[in-house]
């Protein structure tokens, strides 16, 4: 075998430090792939000693560390030769407020409310910026796995005043904030999060609720429970809105090779979507059942290189 064969048959599986050999549920894709003729290996993303030429493709999957250093990651998606998802997305949807796209595009979202640093904000000011009804969560525009977001209540002085102080302290930092009333159905129907493959739906896993007071100091991502669920055609359609915005914005030539679109069920019943996951998703592949979102993963991926 060539060299040139052998490197276009590489692929990295991009993973984060903590998290070296790759997540549980992305090590089949290991074999799957091998099965396809093509290697696979976990490689963490900040690594300096990794030489990226020698993949013919790098696939980011559980670089959960990233919104720390989100500047940082993005710079380095663009230094990568072959990326998928590409570096554009990854710049696009590392930032929450691509949800203003969405918004503007008529896709349904939640109502948020968004702070700017460069404002300058006093503590009255962001007070008058919150809900004075509704439980309301607070996090910045960049953030992974409900890392620095807080959920609170307007009735209680202390609830609100912990929610200043959440949303000045990162104002302080230099970090964006939105501000959103928190959607009652999440704690009873918890969230559907719909994973897309080449462009094509696969399957759903249900997600419970994670946020049930203010933030808490973290260094790592917070363990989400999944089970499978059905989708409905009315889920299915706006999570494919969504993904056309995001395929417009950016100006995609070809499918997202994987997507995910998380959804909760509105005031008026209404799918509305939370996140738009197209950067380093779960996909939950055991939960995919007679779907078999593994090999279409791994068709996809073989396709690519």
């Amino acid at each position: 075998m060539t060299t040139e064969n052998h490197t276009s048959r590489r692929v990295a599986l991009v993973t984060c430090a903590e998290l070296p050999d790759l997540d549980t549920d992305d090590k089949p894709l290991v074999a799957a792939l091998a099965e396809r003729g093509v290697t696979a290996e976990p490689v963490v993303w900040d690594d300096a000693d990794v030489d990226w030429d020698a993949y013919g493709l790098a696939v980011v999957r559980s670089t959960w560390d990233y919104s720390a250093r989100r500047d940082e990651f993005v710079a380095w998606a663009e230094r990568v030769p072959r990326l998928a998802n590409p570096a554009a997305v990854l710049r696009w949807n590392t930032d929450k407020r691509y949800l203003r796209a969405l918004e503007d595009a008529g896709v349904p979202v939640i109502p948020t409310i968004w702070l700017d640093p460069d404002r300058h904000l006093s503590k009255r000011a962001v007070h008058t910026r919150m809900p004075a009804f509704g439980d309301f969560v607070v996090k910045p525009v960049v953030s992974a796995g409900a890392k620095d977001t807080g959920r609170y209540q307007p009735v209680s002085a202390e609830s609100r005043a912990l929610a200043i102080q959440h949303a000045m302290t990162l104002l302080d930092s230099g970090r964006w904030v939105m501000i959103q009333k928190y959607v009652q159905s999440v704690d009873t129907e918890g969230e559907t999060c719909l994973t897309f493959v080449d462009g094509e739906f696969r399957h759903a896993a249900h997600k419970k609720a994670l946020l049930s007071g203010p933030a808490e100091a973290s260094t790592s991502y917070r363990e989400e429970e999944m089970s499978p669920v059905e989708a409905t055609p009315a889920q299915i359609d706006v999570a494919r809105r969504a993904l056309q915005v995001a395929a417009e914005a950016v100006g995609l030539a070809e499918p997202l090779l994987y997507a995910r679109v998380d959804l909760v069920e509105g005031e008026d019943g209404v799918p509305t979507v939370i996140e738009l996951e197209l950067t380093e998703p779960s996909l939950w592949l055991q939960h995919s059942g007679e779907a078999r979102t593994l090999d279409a993963l791994a068709d996809a991926i073989a396709k690519r290189v």
